[in-house]
């Protein structure tokens, strides 16, 4: 006698006990709907079961999923309901007829097979499939400091896959420049993207790639963009003498291109300078990076927004990161770290960044710990502990973690129990221990 099946515990769990067929048949099934939807029996054996979200899927897994089953991995993955009827899958193998309200879905995913088959099918790159490239980089640029990197990062490394297929076949003088332009912003984003996941080390890898692809679109605002990625990777992983190194390393391409950059590495510097104990230095470059602004002409990386420019109230937030270091600085650290709160305040701002917004009221914690206001402190660090984990990067838990170390050194942590408390528990949990 056949044992009776347990109760499923999510929709795809419900389907797939429909099917005659096993995980490992099942999983061999993506590759020949979307060939770079690899996914193993055990990966979707945990899906099934609800262990692993849906969050870290790329398009392509979306799609062949949508595609399978017919209807998006989001609602697969919600638990199963008895009493939703949903529609049961041929045995088959052939694809399901949707049920109402995935029509949506469908379009988006046909509409994202129709986008690759015009950007790959072609023997040679048309510029309209450069220009589809650009708008999706300047997407994902415009979107990186706003959204939570687990709803971008399928995407981002997906166009980079994609630009580096365009380059690997022959293409014109012209276009190779443009699409190595592309590919090199996009390296660029998954070295941020690394870096956010607490990975120096891929982080590095990444933005030499960048670097190389810099190089081949002969760039010089991109070298110097990608010397402050690097030297803001090497800040947060304690490497400051190296941070320094990298941002001194850009700043000849950044006179030379003339974007925002030229203000971005004299104060990143700045914040690296501080860390050293340095003030002196720290100071001076924060001096020069305001005076910088008065020369600064957008360049083709400004043009795309949102993290690849430097704004404003950046500036502001990296020179208050660096005065939070001096002991010597404490009322210019309030000052600037205020203004800092204040210019991330406006969250419809395109210049505004969850993160930056983050740690401006760490650096404003800090600054008030060091007059010994705890309440202060804790009321400027509130917002920033209520971060859901999607946004807990790895800039945003060193900063908080640097709150928790300015108590400590001020001798408040009895004073500070709670404040102490709440850090601990955020930092429990940052965006790296998601499941992905």
């Amino acid at each position: 006698m056949a044992r009776p099946r347990r109760e499923p515990r999510t929709q795809l769990e419900h389907l797939i006990q429909q099917r005659d067929r096993t995980y490992e048949e099942m999983a061999a099934e993506f590759l020949r709907l979307e060939e770079r939807a690899t996914i193993s029996a055990r990966h979707l054996a945990r899906m099934a079961r609800g262990e692993r979200a849906a969050a870290g899927a790329t398009p392509a897994t979306r799609r062949a999923f949508q595609a399978m089953f017919g209807m998006p991995l989001d609602d697969l993955l919600r638990p199963w309901d008895p009493n939703l009827a949903t529609a049961a899958p041929a045995n088959d193998g052939s694809l399901v007829v949707p049920s109402p309200g995935t029509e949506r879905g469908i379009i988006t995913m046909a509409a994202e097979r129709a986008r690759r088959f015009t950007l790959l099918a072609a023997e040679s790159t048309t510029p309209e499939a450069v220009d589809q490239l650009r708008d999706d980089v300047q997407r994902l640029a415009l979107a990186y400091p706003q959204r939570p990197l687990t709803e971008l990062l399928g995407d981002l490394a997906e166009t980079q896959d994609t630009l580096f297929a365009l380059l690997e076949r022959r293409q014109t003088p012209q276009q190779a420049r443009q699409l190595h332009f592309l590919a090199s912003v996009t390296s660029g984003l998954l070295a941020k993207a690394s870096h956010d996941l607490a990975d120096p080390h891929a982080a590095m890898l990444q933005a030499r790639t960048a670097i190389l692809c810099a190089d081949q679109a002969d760039h010089n605002g991109l070298r110097a963009w990608l010397r402050g990625l690097q030297s803001m990777v090497a800040y947060w992983a304690g490497r400051y003498a190296e941070a320094v190194r990298y941002a001194e390393m850009g700043t000849e391409y950044a006179h030379q291109g003339g974007g925002t950059t030229s203000v971005w590495l004299p104060v990143s510097a700045a914040r690296a300078y501080a860390a050293l104990g340095n003030r002196e230095r720290a100071l001076t470059a924060i001096r020069t990076a305001e005076d910088a602004w008065d020369s600064v002409e957008p360049d083709a990386v400004d043009e795309l927004g949102g993290i690849c420019t430097f704004s404003q109230p950046r500036t502001i937030y990296y020179a208050a990161d660096a005065l939070a270091w001096l002991p010597a600085e404490a009322d210019n650290a309030v000052a600037f770290s205020t203004r800092a709160v204040t210019a991330y305040a406006d969250r419809s701002d395109p210049a505004w960044a969850f993160g930056d917004e983050a740690g401006s009221h760490a650096d404003l914690a800090i600054a008030r710990v060091v007059s010994r206001d705890i309440e202060g402190a804790e009321d400027a660090l509130t917002s920033v502990l209520e971060l859901a984990p999607e946004q807990r990067i790895n800039g945003v838990v060193h900063s908080v973690q640097r709150v928790h170390q300015a108590v400590t050194r001020a001798g408040l942590a009895d004073d500070a129990s709670d404040l102490i408390e709440r850090i601990e528990d955020f930092t429990h949990t940052p965006l790296k221990a998601l499941p992905r």
